[in-house]
């Protein structure tokens, strides 16, 4: 993360009335939260009849909190025997040669090693990507017309 992107997050949250901000991009996770002015439960549980709370008196900004979490990662048992197409480019990621064609493939298709999977565009050039393995395709990662950056899992195989 950019430390400027983080120092204008934490500035936006401490001038705005917000309290809590969670944002997830490129897989990290950041929750800025701001702490209470007044801790909880720092009254006692009873007043002398001389002194009166007064709930609505503004309370002073405290400096907001960054709290990064690192992506959580569900595995599934039998993912783990899957064959991952990764992207060799970066590109736009395209399922069919045109807008009106089929796509290459769908989810639940059987496909042979050499057989066409997508279509990469880099600097308007079109590259067909091959399946390296046989087998049949389990899940579709990416969506047509999105980016996809290079080593980016794009399709699930499972060779068995």
């Amino acid at each position: 993360m950019d430390l400027n992107y983080l120092k204008k997050l934490l500035k936006i949250v401490n001038d705005s009335g917000v309290d809590e901000v969670e944002i997830e991009e490129e897989g990290a996770k950041i929750r800025v939260k701001k702490s209470p002015a007044v801790p909880e439960n720092t009254l006692p549980s009873f007043l002398p009849y001389s002194i009166q709370a007064q709930p609505n008196l503004p309370q002073p900004a405290a400096p907001p909190q960054v709290v990064e979490k690192k992506p959580e990662k569900v595995v599934d048992e039998k993912a783990v025997s899957y064959y991952e197409v990764k992207s060799p480019i970066v590109g736009t990621f395209y399922r069919a040669p045109s807008p009106d064609a089929e796509p290459y493939v769908k989810v639940g298709d059987v496909v042979n090693a050499g057989q066409g999977l997508c279509i990469i565009e880099a600097m308007k050039l079109m590259n067909e990507i091959e399946s390296d393995v046989s087998g049949k395709v389990v899940k579709i990662l990416v969506d047509n017309a999105k980016p996809v950056e290079y080593g980016q899992t794009m399709f699930l195989i499972d060779k068995s």
